[in-house]
């Protein structure tokens, strides 16, 4: 009975994991590729190499897929204006590319047809949503305009949830599903590992972690904010499988996976909270807690962006938290006092919304200069420390014993900035 189970168990997730319900579901959206057509087979036009079910990339490899895999190589452009005589005449069908190139390798990415541009914004607002980018300008606004509290503890849970599916891709070592017959709109990641879907998980435990510190914390109503949190996630989780990024199993495990991380860090988010604030040692424990994970992190595979993003996380996190103990230590903390809970949102009014307005882009700007400036000098200097030609800044920042202290460096002193100097700045100028 056991052996029977786990046999379906198995063929659902081969089913799940199968390219050809992605690039279903991207032509119903209005996706449809460029693809040759002597590259495809009569069905969903899958390869004649890729079998059916989960795939796994092969070693020699190293992170990056070939251009057949990806659909990508110039003998597919050549052919692209020839492709779709029905549809190039059509005044609703738009021809686009991928916004940012891969990576890795590269690669521009192979032009591609949309036949409904609301769900083409739609999902690409959407898989922003997950982007590291996105919470690099959510968490500073929280910080400085609603409530910092929450503000550093969903950072804690952001910078966890980063390390442990990015930890965990690169021990399954799954590819991108297959194209043809997946249309990749997105080629950025694409040369990575797949399995969770780490836009699917930060998509979840963000929003639903950010529903659980402020229901109760703040006044609204419960329906209201699991609402806008389960739209947040499907949003993110969708645009993923839209986009040709992830299967449907690898978006349903990165959702599943979220939500038991965040179900472990829910119960202790207020003792680490406070441990950062009061611990005699917290300094010393923060910064030997994120480099280790980062160390971790770092040796499981060879040097990628998603990798990368994994450091800024942790960097950013361990930075806001040595600003929280120094806030802390300092009286400079400005969380509200218990007895002043449930909090009330302040209607809007014109001054409130410039106010807000002058905060935000004024630390952003400082945020900004404080990055290229850590990044103008740490760079140079690990090339120098380490014996590396600083010529070419990609090609340095590929070993590890450079991208590694660089993203703790930057995104340290940045969090640290964020969460420690710029409020103070504030209060200089009079927008505290």
């Amino acid at each position: 009975m056991a052996n029977g189970f786990v046999h379906k168990f198995v063929n659902i997730c081969n089913y799940l994991q199968d390219p050809c319900h992605v690039a279903r579901f991207q032509k119903l959206c209005g996706v449809k590729g460029t693809f040759p057509e002597k590259r495809t087979e009569p069905g969903c036009g899958r390869h004649d190499s890729d079998s059916a079910g989960i795939r796994k990339r092969s070693p020699q490899q190293g992170g990056q897929s070939s251009d057949e895999d990806l659909g990508n190589g110039d003998a597919s452009v050549s052919q692209v204006n020839g492709m779709q005589e029905d549809d190039t005449g059509r005044p609703d069908t738009t021809r686009a590319k991928p916004l940012r190139r891969n990576s890795l390798t590269g690669d521009v990415g192979q032009e591609f047809l949309i036949h409904n541009k609301f769900l083409f914004y739609l999902f690409t607002f959407g898989t922003e949503l997950g982007n590291e980018m996105f919470f690099i300008v959510f968490f500073p606004f929280l910080f400085w305009n609603i409530d910092a509290l929450v503000s550093r503890r969903l950072i804690v849970v952001w910078a966890w949830n980063l390390f442990v599916g990015q930890s965990t891709k690169d021990m399954i070592r799954w590819s991108r599903p297959a194209s043809p017959p997946v249309v990749k709109v997105e080629v950025f990641y694409n040369s990575e590992y797949s399995m969770p879907s780490t836009h699917a998980m930060t998509g979840t435990a963000i929003p639903f972690c950010l529903f659980m510190l402020t229901y109760g914390r703040w006044q609204y109503p419960f329906l209201l904010g699991f609402s806008v949190a389960l739209s947040w996630s499907i949003l993110v989780c969708v645009s993923r499988v839209y986009m040709g990024m992830h299967s449907v199993l690898e978006v349903i495990t990165g959702f599943l996976y979220s939500l038991l991380v965040l179900a472990f860090f829910q119960p202790i988010l207020d003792n680490i909270d406070t441990y950062y604030m009061m611990g005699s040692y917290a300094p010393l424990m923060i910064i030997v807690s994120h480099v280790s994970l980062g160390l971790v992190a770092f040796s499981l595979d060879s040097w990628s962006t998603s990798r990368g993003d994994t450091a800024q996380a942790l960097g950013t996190g361990a930075g806001a938290a040595l600003a929280t103990h120094v806030n802390y230590q300092l009286g400079l903390l400005q969380d509200p006092p218990l007895s002043s809970l449930p909090l009330t949102l302040r209607p809007l009014t014109a001054g409130l919304v410039l106010r807000s307005l002058l905060r935000f882009f004024t630390g952003v700007v400082v945020l900004l200069v404080t990055r290229m400036v850590m990044k103008a000098m740490t760079v140079p200097f690990l090339c120098r420390l380490f014996g590396l030609p600083s010529d070419d800044v990609r090609q340095a920042r590929q070993h590890m014993k450079v991208e590694l202290p660089y993203r703790y460096i930057v995104y340290g002193v940045v969090g640290f900035v964020c969460v420690c100097f710029v409020p103070v700045l504030f209060g200089i100028l009079n927008l505290a």
